[in-house]
């Protein structure tokens, strides 16, 4: 099953920040922040303007992003957690 986002919707697989420090301290969950980075792993065809054009789309399957810390919705697909959220929430491509 795969998810086919509308309009300037982008679906992303979010990276996890590594567990444990470079000191080999463990972090516990209750202790980590959300992670903010994540592979876009679908994109949708672009908004449509005012003259009923597609705007282009900033990002591209494979892109790895940074997004706004409370950006886009959680979703549960098989045992995957994907986030879904407007290509206006993303903040940069890392490269």
């Amino acid at each position: 099953m795969t998810i086919k986002p509308l309009g300037d919707k982008i679906v992303i697989s979010v990276i996890e920040d590594a567990e444990q420090t470079s000191g080999g301290i463990f972090i516990p969950d209750s202790a980590k922040e959300k992670s903010q980075k994540g592979k876009v792993i679908a994109v949708g065809q672009g908004k449509t303007n005012e003259k009923g054009e597609r705007d282009p789309m900033d990002v591209k399957v494979g892109d790895v992003v940074l997004f706004a810390k409370y950006a886009g919705t959680d979703v549960k697909l098989g045992n995957e957690t994907l986030k879904i959220m407007s290509v206006e929430d993303v903040l940069g491509i890392i490269e």
